[in-house]
């Protein structure tokens, strides 16, 4: 099993419509492959996708999410600044290995962390609310919370706990020092905007019958 995790980072509004199309891209071509996908976590924003995790399984899902890691550069006149002079717009994709026997992360110490067992909520099948295989995992030193429900074991539920705190912890690393980074040298963006490992062009347009939400159609993609 594999994280990937997609962020528009600090971005202005057009990198949450960017991060949202990365979205798309990333599962239609997950779904192509026949691979699996978990959504562990999305966070939404005004315009659309501040982040999200997702955890993909399947023969094949390592080489897939390779060639997406690093920066995902989009094109498109911005459709909530019109006449904005800016055309690119820059989303970070980021993964990590989970193996479920190896040991945890050593940035993630096994006495920095507290377990509670509890209940799945929502969708799932039988599974859900009959047992208490869900986990929710505290981060002592940081603070950082996840809830894992997606495997049927306990043991599988921590597992991944550990490696989506893992992943949280890390990406707080990496703001930390892109804020370092923008203090000494006045950066304004916190992702990488040079070497794009994907590049896409799109155009605004709006649904019809839907006064006011936007749409984004995709008119070319390199990989």
């Amino acid at each position: 099993m594999l994280l990937i995790q997609i962020t528009a980072a600090h971005g202005p509004l057009e990198c949450e419509l960017a991060a949202k199309l990365t979205l798309q891209a990333i599962s239609q071509d997950l779904q192509q492959q026949a691979l699996e996908v978990d959504a562990l976590e999305a966070h939404w924003g005004a315009q659309g996708l501040k982040s999200a995790v997702l955890a993909v399984r399947g023969d094949g899902a390592a080489a897939c999410l390779r060639s997406w890691q690093g920066t995902i550069q989009w094109t498109f006149a911005s459709p909530l600044r019109p006449g904005h002079p800016r055309k690119n717009w820059f989303v970070a994709v980021q993964s990590c290995t989970l193996e479920q026997d190896a040991q945890p992360n050593p940035i993630v110490r096994e006495q920095d962390l507290v377990f509670k067992a509890c209940k799945a909520s929502g969708k799932g099948g039988q599974h859900v609310n009959t047992t208490d295989s869900a986990v929710h995992a505290l981060h002592l030193p940081s603070g950082v919370a996840v809830k894992v429900q997606t495997q049927r074991s306990q043991y599988a539920n921590k597992q991944l706990a550990r490696a989506l705190i893992a992943l949280k912890l890390a990406g707080q690393h990496q703001t930390a020092q892109e804020e370092a980074k923008k203090q000494r040298s006045h950066l304004h963006w916190s992702v990488v905007r040079g070497n794009p490992v994907r590049t896409f062009t799109a155009q605004p347009q709006r649904k019809p019958g839907r006064k006011g939400q936007l749409a984004m159609h995709v008119v070319q993609g390199k990989p």
